[in-house]
């Protein structure tokens, strides 16, 4: 710290798992808060959209009093679901979002946003199988002999993980990794099983399939613990090693090893992460890996089951910080943004307040939104703490701190510690918290209660139902009490009303459009042909999804393998066209080994200046629903490559 402001973030050790040290994305924070494109004043649009220079700077009385008279307006004329407040999480924790916020727009009877854009079908599947059961104790995993790790890359997205694997490997451990591209873990695993996007769900139950047929299914815990396990049996039943290998592009021979490797492994662990789930039969992928563990008989002993994020762990209700009613409104699906700008049906959305969202480059089918965004009769509110590419569409920009400048409450991903933070350093410009302006508006609209839980130390207290003190300098740091290490099936068993796992359960069987574990190809076989290549979207470690993402500056180059860019008579390093029915993207190639065939990379969190033409992955991405949670299908989108 410097005259109030950080000059450079470093690990702190005191929390134990993180040993000291950070991912680089935060090294850069500095950056992110005092960089040209910090937002430092409210503004107000006075001429053509998508240039910063268009905006006039305004008080933030003058700005509020706009938004206020907006949303009355909006809901005197064309009532309250004329409104639609559109967030995600940003770097927000339990203090900045899902507060104030929402009492906000609760009050106002606003259209309700379903924030299904990432883990709704994993959250679907683990809820429906174990009641959401904490899983494997991340430090655990040295105990395993068998780590899997299934749809996520830990080299880009939890880097303390890393040492934890390279601990359990030095002990003699096999490492697996089921991802469609060489990641850093999977070049140093024992195998690699590179799926085709969308078949995670045929390679899950053909392993169950195989664990059955050669007698290395627990029948004994499947009895006493499971329901549903003989229906689930019946569905794996039809997807040999042979099928399953055509489907999913993997050798039979490295399926069949990876049945066997689980079955003799004990301790084995499944790390699921989210890559899995974005696809038409997402849920049903991550129900299929869910339910390996309780097939193979993995539980019952330390570093043995699953991990998902372990956000369970701390128990806390947002009721009492919220102090206000859910409306019964319509919902809106946050994949469908573009849709309910342009849709006539029901009350036209009027009013749009995006908030902890780069919404335009984040959300599917992008081409949409930016069509709805450019309503003259839509009136935006974005509420940031930079000028994003959704912010230069706005009608009204407001200037929000970052995590660093306010107090906050955050879980761990993953890890059970929760954070309380004081803010240290100065708010940049004129920014505010979130808990602070959405307060605010519900006094300038008249929604204000007496005993309405307002500012920090409120918040806090109404969220843990425990005094604190005004400062949270006792919350900082604190670790679960008990069970700091459970271990599943002994020291916690599923959270279902009978303790059980349910393998077939009656409401995901029922939603999902072909019953759970059922496969769906693409709809159109034309679709194929016309466009052959499946675009993926991962994470990087340059971003948090879109945060940190005016950070990165220059063209981001779509990567594809070298039999697909050969077959296109494709080099290196040209300029090249992304394209669907859609949309199309224009940028620079970059070709790698690291990609199987049929599958090309435009990694999400880009912005519009990292490609020629400004358009970004999510412009060619469906807005299509996963069979299970309603969430986003970005790795079906299929696209063609062509060299400019």
């Amino acid at each position: 710290m410097e005259d109030g402001r950080v000059v450079k973030v470093d690990g702190d050790r005191r929390n134990a798992y993180t040993q000291g040290f950070i991912c680089s994305k935060v090294r850069h924070l500095p950056d992110h808060l005092y960089g040209p494109d910090r937002l430092l004043y409210p503004a107000r649009r006075r001429g053509s959209k998508g240039d910063r220079a268009s905006f006039e700077r305004i008080s933030w009385d003058e700005a509020l009093d706009l938004a206020a008279n907006k949303l009355r307006e909006a809901k005197d004329r064309f009532g309250g679901e004329s409104i639609l407040p559109y967030s995600y999480g940003g770097s927000n924790g339990l203090l900045t979002h899902e507060s104030t916020d929402a009492r906000l727009f609760y009050r106002l009877g606003a259209s309700r946003l379903e924030r299904t854009v990432c883990a709704a079908p994993t959250g679907a599947a683990a809820t429906g199988l174990y009641g959401k059961m904490l899983g494997v104790a991340l430090p655990d995993f040295v105990h395993s002999r068998m780590i899997t790790i299934w749809g996520t890359n830990p080299s880009a997205t939890g880097i303390h993980f890393i040492p934890v694997v390279q601990e359990a490997q030095s002990r003699g451990a096999k490492l697996v990794v089921v991802d469609p591209r060489a990641t850093p873990l999977a070049k140093q695993a024992d195998l690699h099983l590179a799926v085709r996007p969308g078949t995670d769900v045929v390679l899950g139950l053909a392993v169950i399939r195989w664990l059955f047929a050669t007698g290395n299914a627990d029948l004994g815990f499947l009895r006493e613990h499971t329901l549903g396990w003989e229906t689930l049996r019946e569905r794996a039943e039809p997807w040999t090693i042979a099928r399953a290998a055509e489907c999913t592009g993997v050798d039979a021979g490295t399926i069949e090893a990876f049945a066997a490797m689980y079955a003799e492994s004990n301790p084995a662990v499944i790390r699921c992460g989210w890559g899995l789930e974005r696809n038409r039969n997402g849920g049903s992928g991550v129900a299929a890996v869910l339910a390996l563990p309780a097939v193979g008989g993995k539980f019952g002993v330390r570093g043995g089951g699953y991990l998902m994020s372990n956000s369970s762990a701390w128990q806390f209700t947002r009721d009492k910080a919220i102090a206000a009613a859910e409306p019964a409104t319509r919902t809106i699906n946050m994949n469908r943004l573009g849709l309910a700008l342009e849709s006539g049906a029901g009350p036209p959305v009027k009013v749009l307040f995006v908030y902890n969202s780069n919404a335009l480059v984040t959300s599917p089918n992008g081409r949409r939104i930016a069509r709805g965004l450019e309503r003259d009769d839509l009136f935006t509110v974005v509420y940031d703490q930079v000028w994003t590419d959704t912010a230069l569409q706005a009608d009204l920009v407001l200037p929000a701190t970052a995590f660093p400048e306010h107090h906050e409450l955050s879980r761990g991903y993953g890890a059970f510690v929760m954070h309380g933070a004081d803010p240290i350093a100065e708010p940049a410009g004129e920014s505010r918290p979130n808990y602070d302006v959405f307060a605010d508006l519900c006094r300038r609209l008249g929604l204000a209660r007496e005993g309405d839980p307002v500012g920090a130390a409120a918040l806090f207290d109404s969220l843990l139902g425990t005094k604190i003190a005004t400062d949270l300098a006792t919350a900082r740091i604190h670790e679960r009490p008990e069970g700091m290490t459970p271990v599943q099936f002994v020291d916690l068993f599923p959270n279902t009303p009978d303790r059980k796992v349910h393998l077939v359960p009656e409401a995901l069987d029922q939603e999902a459009p072909m019953g759970l574990y059922g496969f769906r190809p693409l709809p159109e076989s034309a679709e194929e042909t016309t466009f052959p290549l499946a675009l993926i979207s991962p994470a990087t470690n340059r971003t948090i999804s879109s945060y940190l993402g005016q950070l990165r500056r220059g063209l981001v180059p779509v990567e594809m393998s070298p039999t697909d860019a050969a077959a296109r008579g494709i080099e290196d390093g040209e300029s090249v066209r992304v394209w669907n029915r859609l949309g199309e993207v224009v940028t620079k190639v970059r070709i790698t080994a690291d990609l199987r065939p049929g599958v090309a990379l435009l990694p999400k969190g880009l912005w519009r200046h990292n490609t020629e033409n400004g358009a970004t992955a999510n412009e060619l991405a469906p807005d299509t629903l996963t069979d299970l949670g309603a969430g986003a299908c970005f790795n079906d989108a299929r696209v063609e490559i062509a060299r400019l």
